[in-house]
């Protein structure tokens, strides 16, 4: 996997009204915003070779976590690159509503969406009471006390060990060595982890050895499932849309396969929320014969270049401004990691991400004709949550075996 490749998977958000609409509620504003930050980093990191795959419901809250605490110059530059617009607790009771939509999604089918929140501060460092408050009202986000200036690897360890429980293992080593200094005062987590049963499991026996076109000529063996039956099915004259719900139908799986095996560049250059929206508004119930690689990856990306090539700048300089957090101003963005894995097969979906955002003190301290959709060639994906159309994970698939 290149590592360069930064990845979009777990929230972005798709809604009817792609601009600010009257009646729009707080949490379709977000979610709105979401899908925007969504795409802007899927652009930031498909320039890269390879597969790509990340959380953008992940990403996103952990910096709307870390935003609670940031003003002046620091704030505004946040605020344009997450495409935050709601003012003050307003965004983050949004962010509360949604995730609280999220967690209760469990109790309507067989399946696990966990969401986890923490903030991993040092013993002796002293932050707003305001902003503690904040983050364990809006966010349900536990605190924990750690050494980090007299033992940085011990609390990179701890703090490592509770996303890899948090994300059933599939998330190790989220912080690498060295990440963790004698200088960090404060680590924001954010965990994500996602499993279902496809409503239509793909019968394992019809699973067989296939050609995969990467490009041009070049080809891999992958092990491709199919399964003929009642799908979300769209087309045009340059891809195919195809929406595979899980078995509870309010979140599904859509793939955006180009028609021709080395279209999946010009699909992505016209990427957009409008676009996008429009694509997945078109979707009709009908018989669809799918063919679809069993595939399974993990992605690193470093968010700290991405976020600032965005436009999100200050808050990893010695310029930044965090006072609402501690009111001395000494803090700011050391470093931002994300990783996201999923695993497709034929029963269904396993997916989870982990995004953690490093701070620490600056120097100073009808009857038709059943189409055939055949993944056979390099495609798009994501996993979304149809009732608040929130992106839970985006991605794409270039190479299966990788």
């Amino acid at each position: 996997m290149n590592k360069a490749a930064v990845l979009v998977f777990i929230a972005g958000i798709l809604i009817p009204g792609l601009t600010g609409q009257p009646g729009e509620t707080d949490m379709q504003n977000l979610v709105r915003g979401n899908t925007a930050f969504s795409l802007d980093m899927y652009h930031l990191v498909r320039a890269g070779d390879g597969n790509i795959f990340f959380s953008p419901y992940s990403i996103s809250t952990a910096l709307a976590m870390t935003y609670a605490g940031a003003r002046s110059t620091t704030s505004e530059e946040m605020a344009g690159t997450l495409h935050f617009s709601l003012d003050g607790n307003r965004l983050h009771a949004a962010f509360h509503e949604l995730q609280t939509h999220l967690n209760t999604l469990q109790e309507k089918g067989p399946f696990r969406l966990n969401i986890a929140n923490a903030l991993w501060i040092q013993k002796d460092y002293m932050l707003l009471q305001e902003f503690n408050d904040l983050n364990r009202k809006f966010y349900g986000a536990n605190l924990f006390h750690l050494n980090f200036s007299g033992d940085p690897e011990g609390s990179r360890i701890k703090i490592n060990d509770w996303v890899e429980e948090k994300t059933e293992e599939k998330i190790k080593d989220l912080l690498p060595t060295g990440v963790i200094k004698k200088l960090t005062r404060l680590v924001l987590t954010n965990t994500i982890y996602f499993k279902a049963e496809w409503e239509n499991k793909f019968d394992s026996d019809k699973t067989k050895e296939q050609d995969f076109w990467i490009c041009g000529d070049n080809k891999t063996r992958v092990q491709m499932m199919n399964r003929k039956a009642v799908f979300g099915y769209w087309e045009n004259e340059e891809l195919q849309v195809l929406e595979m719900p899980y078995v509870y139908r309010g979140l599904s799986m859509i793939v955006f396969l180009p028609l021709t095996k080395d279209g999946l560049a010009d699909l992505e250059s016209n990427l957009t929320p409008e676009t996008l929206h429009g694509w997945t508004s078109c979707l009709e119930r009908r018989q669809v014969n799918v063919f679809l690689p069993k595939f399974k990856t993990t992605q690193d990306i470093n968010l700290k270049d991405a976020l600032r090539k965005l436009g999100m700048a200050e808050a990893f300089t010695t310029g930044a401004d965090f006072s609402g957090m501690e009111p001395k101003k000494e803090l700011y963005i050391t470093d931002a990691l994300h990783k996201a894995f999923i695993d497709v097969d034929e029963k269904g979906t396993e997916a989870a991400a982990a995004t953690a955002v490093v701070m620490g003190i600056k120097a100073m301290m009808p009857d038709q004709v059943v189409p055939e959709f055949r993944a056979d060639h390099p495609f798009l994906f994501l996993i979304k949550d149809n009732q608040s159309d929130s992106i839970l994970f985006m991605g794409r698939l270039t190479q299966p075996g990788k």
